[in-house]
């Protein structure tokens, strides 16, 4: 088993992006103006804030480990296909959410290890809760102050519970209900941020189709805070677990995060694709 964090590494590393994160706080609680990035989606001041202290600590912690970040500029997949380990981060995911000042947003830290993501952190501020996890060590969460072991839950028998499905609250609409008009029984719950990966993670719900578009710093913190819990994120056309850096582009392909593989949502999920 390879530790990829060390225990005390693994502390550090949260104190810090909490830390982070009362940044953001102290933000949004407050007056900020929004700017547009070149991609239309929108910037603001606590992105940025964090960017630099979330760069800070890892530089401070792992100075030797290169560092990507949505906010860090472009870096050449020339240059990242060379890297077998680094740091993939989201200073704040969900800047929308941040927005409209509804809570549901994330700072996202991710160790990538030969294009996996074998450690994370998904830390939401205005809930006061962390998640974080490690390849081979389990998956965790700290809200209020106290600590538990999560994991996936079992997917229940639709005769007797529903289903627990979660989607984007802005993305992917038509594909979504479509998908989950051809489950079994099933309740659906809007979320946003990577929180859907999360509450997959925990056993808050069985099941999370994202059928729009998202990139690698989006996921890959959450993505291994689910596969330690003991789920999958899975391409939603090939079924293969996610990977990251395999080519110029950071976009992922559509996929699903779900506790156990199962044939009927499989099935559902092909017929939600389009042809």
């Amino acid at each position: 088993m390879t530790n990829f964090v060390s225990s005390d590494m693994q502390v550090r590393l949260i104190e810090g992006v909490r830390d982070a994160g009362e940044q953001v706080l102290k933000i949004y609680r407050g007056d900020f103006e929004v700017e547009t990035k070149a991609d239309e989606s929108p910037l603001t001041e606590a992105d940025m804030a964090s960017h630099h202290a979330l760069l800070a600590l890892l530089e401070e912690l792992t100075p030797d480990v290169p560092v990507l970040s949505e906010e860090s500029g472009e870096i050449p997949f020339a240059t990242r296909q060379q890297w077998q380990r680094y740091w993939l981060i989201d200073p704040l995911d969900g800047t929308k959410e941040f927005i409209n000042k509804n809570g549901e947003f994330t700072l996202n830290v991710a160790l990538v290890e030969a294009s996996v993501p074998v450690f994370g952190i998904v830390h939401a501020p205005v809930l006061d809760t962390t998640w974080w996890g490690q390849q081979g060590l389990g998956a965790y969460k700290i809200e209020g102050g106290a600590k538990r072991a999560i994991q996936v839950r079992q997917l229940p028998d639709p005769e007797t519970e529903a289903w627990k499905i979660v989607g984007s609250r802005r993305h992917g609409a038509a594909e979504f209900e479509t998908f989950c008009a051809k489950l079994p029984r099933n309740e659906r719950v809007s979320m946003g941020s990577s929180i859907k990966l999360c509450l997959v993670a925990e056993g808050s719900a069985d099941l999370y189709p994202r059928l729009a578009p998202t990139s690698e710093w989006d996921t890959a913190a959450a993505q291994a805070v689910v596969t330690a819990a003991g789920g999958e994120v899975l391409d939603a056309h090939t079924l293969e677990p996610l990977r990251c850096n395999q080519q110029d582009s950071v976009l992922n392909p559509w996929f699903i995060v779900c506790g156990q593989r199962d044939e009927r949502w499989e099935k559902a999920l092909k017929e939600a694709l389009p042809a």
